[in-house]
């Protein structure tokens, strides 16, 4: 789905992804459905606080409940599924400032063993208007390729990865 085929955020979807937490949850529930007490113990955070926010990526979409199962005690236990629903969506003007995709990606690179090992690299432009417009739709273009084939053809075998891209106004240089 390219990105002028995306569908406008409704302003509660724009306020549950706008949270670092709610976003690391869609990212830990993407490939595999987690009980709450599963996404809580791969963020290290509290299963209470979880729960809230796994409430209310449920309500607005976002995550999907399993079939129930029993835990090991006999507990009633719910599995969650990201959706992808996130990826179908244009957030721009919304509250989803992108502040919260900044902070979980900075929690998550935090976490990362070798960081001198991860590609990354910044640079500084002058674009044209129609350039700006020609980078924007070719990394749309490539995000929403690399989407669609994990989406067809999965495969549990292979690394996973996290993309995060963001061109700025670059307002220190006039």
């Amino acid at each position: 789905m390219s990105a002028t085929q995306r569908r406008r955020a409704t302003e509660a979807e724009a306020k549950a992804v706008a949270s670092a937490i709610r976003l690391r949850i869609l990212r830990v529930c993407l490939d595999e459905p987690l009980t709450n007490q599963e996404i809580a113990g791969r963020l290290g955070a509290n299963p209470a606080t979880t729960l809230y926010h796994v409430r209310r990526l449920v309500d607005t979409g976002f995550l999907a409940p399993q079939t129930e199962r029993r835990g090991t005690r006999g507990a009633r236990e719910i599995p969650y599924l990201a959706t992808g629903k996130s990826w179908t969506l244009d957030f721009r003007n919304s509250r989803a400032d992108g502040q919260a995709m900044i902070d979980a990606f900075l929690q998550e690179m935090a976490l990362v063993e070798n960081p001198g090992e991860i590609p990354i690299s910044r640079l500084a432009l002058r674009l044209t208007q129609a350039e700006h417009a020609e980078l924007v739709r070719r990394m749309t273009a490539l995000f929403d390729e690399l989407a669609e084939r994990h989406r067809q053809n999965p495969d549990p075998g292979a690394r996973p990865y996290s993309l995060f891209f963001a061109m700025h106004p670059d307002t220190s240089r006039g």
